[in-house]
């Protein structure tokens, strides 16, 4: 495997291979936060706490997401990375410090997460988008690909950490690894020399068409309206699901926070198989189309076992196939995706993804929340799995869907432009781009 990825990578450059590091130690960081922090709350406040911090971030994001996302298509990207993970670096110190002294206050470990919120609101868009600058067309594939299986690494080595080192020493020793790791990655981030960007106009009047235009051709591209919606009412059911729900249901089998970091762990192995190889297999056979819904609709069904099931090893084999389902999802749809897209508008319209993704953020573990109150973690997780999968069935129903992922890698490109090229006119003056 080595002998495979090692050339690759040598051939699509250093800027490339010190922003997968990055990735690495991004991602890395962010899962020993996403284990160690709901840990930490669910056995001192308790449930009510979790689903405010939840719900108080996700809305955050869903603010600071599109307010920023302009940053990553007139600003540098390195200088932006750079400063957002120095951002989040500021965040776990101080995290690792009230856990330290064994300070709890749920409204400063909130105040915290927002810095950390907003941090990732700019890196994440960025991240997602900066390949595209780093590599000519001919590579673009292949570099996101390698993107996915370096941020699939980080997600998997983050959960195995933050596991261990609660079970042998605490929180607050994973908060001040979790802050080296975030070290290492502001320097990488440093060295991601990306081709210069035209600088010319700052105004609020054309940032304000910047965020108008990328809302607007989210919304007026039939697939994507479809594709955005339903995926939508599918986060708000998945987001509890492999968030807020897990530490509960661990905690509820009388489980340590090893097992905890086994079930994110088994997550990151799916993706990390998926990513390298297993979801392109499974597309090749059944079809894009099929295997995207496919996957989807087999996370709905693995969220219902893992309601009902009180094996915690059967935890961690769901877990692992439920990444293997994201991992196919991504590889099938995200590559199309941003291929289709106009370069100066991936990093917003990208972020309006996100940004409707932190509004199910806030849905979901609100009403998880709701449902605690009345009913056992067991039937929350059930209901929400059953909820995932007749929901995840009107990705049949969205305007050329099945049409856009079966298409070739070569069809993808630029094909939003082409199918749509009004939308896509430079200058704040044109009509097509008002909302």
């Amino acid at each position: 495997m080595i002998d495979v990825v090692a050339p690759g990578l040598a051939r699509l450059g250093r800027p490339f291979r010190s922003l997968l590091a990055s990735d690495v130690l991004m991602l890395l960081s962010m899962m020993v936060n996403h284990v160690v922090l709901p840990w930490r709350i669910a056995h001192q406040g308790g449930a009510g706490h979790l689903a405010i911090y939840a719900a108080t971030l996700a809305a955050v994001s869903f603010f600071a997401l599109p307010l920023l996302s302009p940053l990553g298509d007139r600003h540098s990207k390195r200088t932006l990375m750079t400063v957002g993970l120095a951002a989040m670096l500021l965040e776990s110190l101080l995290q690792a410090g009230m856990a330290q002294a064994e300070f709890y206050r749920i409204e400063w470990i909130v105040a915290l997460g927002v810095i950390d919120t907003v941090a990732r609101a700019v890196i994440m868009p960025v991240s997602f988008s900066i390949v595209a600058e780093l590599l000519p067309a001919e590579h673009l594939t292949e570099g996101l690909g390698y993107q996915r299986s370096a941020q699939a690494v980080g997600r998997l080595i983050g959960p195995v950490v933050a596991g261990a080192i609660l079970a042998a020493s605490g929180t607050a020793t994973a908060l001040w690894v979790n802050a080296a790791f975030l070290t290492v990655a502001c320097l990488l981030a440093w060295r991601v020399v990306v081709p210069p960007r035209d600088a010319s106009v700052r105004s609020a009047a054309q940032w304000m068409h910047d965020l108008r235009a990328g809302l607007a051709a989210k919304w007026k591209i039939p697939t994507e309206r479809g594709w955005t919606f339903v995926s939508f009412l599918v986060m708000i059911f998945f987001v509890p699901g492999i968030g807020m729900l897990v530490p509960l249901k661990v905690q509820s089998l009388g489980l340590s926070g090893a097992w905890l970091g086994a079930c994110e762990a088994g997550l990151s192995v799916g993706m990390l198989v998926g990513s390298l190889g297993g979801s392109m297999w499974v597309a090749k056979r059944v079809g894009r189309f099929r295997a995207s819904t496919s996957a989807i609709l087999g996370e709905g069904m693995l969220l219902t076992v893992l309601g009902f099931t009180h094996q915690p090893w059967l935890m961690v084999v769901a877990f692992t196939l439920v990444g293997g389902c994201i991992a196919t999802v991504q590889t099938v749809g995200h590559t199309h995706r941003m291929l289709a897209m106009p370069q100066d508008f991936r990093a917003r319209m990208t972020a309006v993804n996100m940004m409707v993704m932190q509004v199910a953020g806030i849905l979901g573990p609100g009403i998880a929340g709701i449902g605690l109150a009345v009913f056992h973690v067991d039937q929350v997780y059930a209901a929400f799995g059953a909820g995932l999968f007749l929901v995840a069935l009107g990705y049949r129903r969205v305007p050329g869907y099945r049409r856009f992922l079966d298409m070739p890698h070569d069809e993808a490109v630029g094909f939003y432009a082409r199918e749509h090229p009004a939308l896509f006119r430079a200058g704040p003056t044109s009509s097509s781009i008002k909302p």
